[in-house]
């Protein structure tokens, strides 16, 4: 989990989505990376237990685990909103 908070992108990530609820992967203000870049990104989080997808027809809409992570880590959500997102 801290590898995958340490790269400044995916930091930005979770900051957006901790500050702002579920959104579309197309819905990212993440510096100008590529779509497959983002999705990179968006894997190393998900597999980090970070965010959760929902699949929606062809959209995939991710959000940060809020209520697990501060069951398990707390203070992780605050340490995440409390940075500048990038």
């Amino acid at each position: 989990m801290c590898n995958a908070l340490g790269d400044p992108v995916r930091m930005k990530i979770a900051h957006y989505l901790a500050s702002s609820g579920e959104k579309n992967c197309s819905a990212f203000e993440v510096d100008h990376i590529s779509k497959s870049t983002l999705s990179h990104h968006i894997k190393i989080l998900r597999e980090a237990g970070l965010i959760q997808p929902r699949i929606e027809g062809k959209q995939h809409f991710y959000s940060l685990r809020k209520d697990d992570l501060n069951s398990r880590f707390p203070g992780l959500v605050e340490l995440i909103l409390n940075t500048t997102g990038g």
